[in-house]
């Protein structure tokens, strides 16, 4: 292949990871202030399905991957930007504030995603990428001490379930280009069947704030959550992983700690303390060095 032909290619993929990157940051402080109110996790959750499910519902057909089998449609439904991921950061995000799931959930992310690649290469990281890693863990170790011996009561619960969501979007990070997976693909493969299978659940058997809620509220969560994560996000993320790789898609997470921390002291007025500065800062320096080691 020529460089003419890889240049359009680098740039679309640097571009989509950008756009993950801004979306991510905006999802992470939003749902804080979502879950704030009288919605639900399982409401916001709900929501996103409801309008991402309907919009890819009449491409469903036609965009369909035919060429996978039952295991990597279950893995992609069950891995990928669902119900399951997006559960297990609302409710984090119940728990911990916006700094810790952009530290945990974004920042774990690369490690999951290198271990997944070394595992299946059987090619160990080298010394710049474990380096890196330990750059990223000496960070998240410093905001967890931080936030777990300070006000932060339910931080180790949230934590918890920020990792839970890397380890599993890790996998779909992986699997995307390992398995040949288009932005329309993913689209379909995700929105829909989260849709069927969440939606009745969320009906019929989980607590809902819904009619306690203000209009202008389940408004702007329906159409953000539906239209950013449910829609846009996957499919700069499937471009990105298509085009630079599952590691440098993942390390494009890099910025999303230390964006998703300013942005929430304007939006919700969370100000992370000197040692939570200094963790995120160890983070996204350990993140940009691991693209470097790829």
């Amino acid at each position: 292949m020529t460089p003419i032909q890889t240049a359009p290619n680098l740039r679309l993929g640097v571009i989509s990871a950008l756009g993950v990157l801004v979306i991510w940051s905006g999802f992470i402080v939003f749902s804080r202030a979502g879950v704030q109110t009288t919605l639900t996790p399982g409401d916001i959750t709900a929501l996103r399905f409801m309008v991402a499910g309907a919009l890819t519902l009449p491409f469903a057909w036609r965009w369909w991957p035919r060429h996978l089998g039952p295991v990597p449609i279950i893995l992609i439904v069950l891995c990928g930007s669902g119900a399951l991921y997006a559960m297990l950061i609302y409710i984090g995000l119940t728990q911990a504030s916006a700094a810790y799931a952009g530290v945990f959930s974004n920042g774990a992310l690369p490690l999951f995603t290198v271990v997944l690649v070394t595992v299946a290469t059987r090619q160990l990281p080298n010394r710049l990428q474990i380096l890196s890693l330990t750059v990223v863990t000496a960070g998240a170790v410093l905001v967890a001490v931080t936030g777990i011996d300070g006000s932060e009561r339910n931080a180790a619960r949230g934590i918890a379930l920020f990792l839970a969501a890397a380890a599993i979007q890790s996998v779909y990070i992986f699997g995307v280009r390992r398995w040949r997976l288009t932005p329309r693909q993913a689209l379909v493969v995700i929105n829909i069947p989260n849709a069927v299978i969440f939606l009745p659940i969320w009906f019929f058997l989980m607590p809902s704030g819904l009619s306690e809620t203000p209009l202008p509220t389940i408004l702007f969560h329906a159409a953000f959550q539906g239209l950013g994560p449910g829609i846009l996000a996957m499919v700069c993320f499937a471009l990105a992983a298509q085009h630079l790789g599952p590691t440098h898609t993942a390390g494009f997470s890099a910025a999303v700690p230390a964006t998703a921390a300013l942005l929430a002291i304007p939006v919700l007025s969370e100000i992370p303390g000197p040692l939570e500065w200094a963790g995120i800062a160890l983070v996204t320096l350990g993140l940009l060095m691991l693209v470097r080691a790829r």
